[in-house]
């Protein structure tokens, strides 16, 4: 399974530091661990900022980087290793496997960071660190602050500026390498495979939740331990609801099926939605709205590469769906002015895309001083516009109501334009029906 190398780690550890005042201290925790009832813990899933400077793993942990400190700049503070507690839980790192496998310089126990790490804050002049992303992590570093404070008559130096560290990730995070573009392309193959299996299966008189089950399957079978974010399986007017999560309702004849979903790899997202009839039949309204929903996703292609600004891909759909409902009578007028107008809104209400990357909704600006971003070569995003016709849209005729449709994929920006990674679903109605055709033994 693809993966990102150690060396990379170090490089991002590196550049980071890079950017960091002489005499200071950037300090990162661990993501916590939650409990989902009682005494059962939800899947542990790391930081992802934690997770993208070291690739450690494990919970209870805490990073510091100390840029030029004389016996190594990175810290990391862990959990010990204990036979009995990983006879129950799993093996730990360890202070060893800190420094062995994750390239710590130096590695302390969790257990001694109260009495550590405020001796490796105390005389740098500032701390980046992410305020308000870890409550309670956040008192406890103030905790520490008033110790150095109280000893002021000691001599004791306390920090006297804190800077915001995940501003300066984020943009990190933004651009992403061949490695990280090599784990993104694994994930979305998977998926992709994922999403062909639940074609295949679907048929009337199925519940929303067996396809779901087809969909993880397809991912542990790939080898992700857990899905990019919940899987939203939407049958017939559900599909109108944006982010349908109950994936409990029967599938009727006659009804679209849309799937958004993908699977995560070493902590990158894949997101990918399509939508199919859960018969392998489009009907002529289900094939006219979704026709025009692919035309503008693959015209919103035409608009990414270096050096076009982020919402120029977006402004292409809307200008392809407005014209589009216009021709089918969905919407009436002229098209700049129902533009103009934001007319369209009550059926394509959401953006055509957003960053990604070890987010399903990766961190990034999408505006520089108040202008829209320039796309840049590792820029990662999808590309996803979509028609919602309420079912109880008592404007348009009662033929087209309840249909949903959303067309997503995930987009590499190259040095030449854009990869795309979701290549391999079907997305054409031809294609579509002869995949569904073929799963149930008959000539499209």
């Amino acid at each position: 399974m693809t993966c990102i190398p150690k060396s990379e780690y170090a490089r991002r550890r590196k550049a980071l530091m890079a950017q960091m005042e002489p005499n200071s201290i950037a300090i990162l925790p661990a993501a916590p661990v939650y409990i989902r009832n009682r005494d059962v813990e939800h899947q542990y899933r790391q930081d992802s900022d934690f997770q993208y400077l070291s690739g450690f793993p494990e919970p209870e942990a805490v990073i510091a980087l100390i840029p030029g400190r004389e016996h190594g700049e990175y810290v990391l503070f862990c959990r010990e290793r204990d036979p009995e507690r990983e006879l129950w839980d799993g093996l730990r790192a360890g202070q060893e496997g800190a420094v062995r496998d994750y390239g710590a310089d130096d590695a302390f126990p969790i257990a001694d960071i109260d009495d550590i790490l405020p001796g490796l804050i105390e005389g740098r002049g500032r701390v980046y660190y992410a305020i308000g992303s870890n409550e309670a992590f956040d008192h406890r570093l103030m905790e520490w602050i008033k110790t150095i404070r109280s000893k002021a008559r000691q001599g004791a130096q306390p920090p006297s500026e804190f800077v915001a560290l995940d501003h300066l990730l984020h943009e990190m995070r933004l651009y992403k390498s061949a490695a990280e573009v090599a784990v993104m392309r694994e994930a979305a193959a998977i998926s992709a495979r994922a999403h062909v299996r639940a074609m295949q299966a679907s048929r009337p008189g199925l519940c929303e939740y067996h396809l779901e089950a087809e969909l993880d399957y397809e991912f542990r079978k790939g080898g992700a331990k857990m899905p990019a974010y919940g899987s939203i399986v939407a049958g017939g007017r559900n599909a109108c609801i944006l982010h349908y999560r109950e994936n409990d309702r029967p599938l009727r004849d006659g009804d679209l099926v849309l799937i958004d979903a993908g699977c995560e790899i070493d902590c990158y997202a894949s997101d990918i939605t399509r939508t199919f009839p859960a018969n392998g039949r489009f009907s002529p309204e289900q094939k006219a709205i979704y026709e025009l929903v692919l035309a503008a996703n693959l015209e919103a292609f035409n608009h990414i590469a270096p050096g076009r600004y982020w919402n120029e891909a977006h402004e292409a759909t809307v200008q392809v769906i407005v014209a589009g409902l216009v021709e089918l009578g969905l919407l009436r007028g002229n098209v700049d002015e129902l533009i103009k107008q934001e007319a369209y809104k009550s059926f394509y209400m959401h953006r055509a895309g957003h960053w990604l990357g070890m987010d399903v909704h990766d961190v990034g600006d999408y505006k520089v001083d108040g202008q829209w971003r320039l796309l840049e070569p590792g820029m990662a995003m999808t590309v996803e516009p979509g028609i919602y016709i309420a079912p109880d849209n008592d404007k348009v005729d009662s033929r087209w109501r309840g249909i949903g449709v959303r067309i997503e994929d995930d987009v590499v920006v190259t040095e030449g334009g854009y990869e795309i990674l979701t290549g391999g679903v079907p997305k054409s109605v031809a294609e579509i029906e002869t995949l569904m055709a073929a799963a149930r033994g008959r000539v499209a």
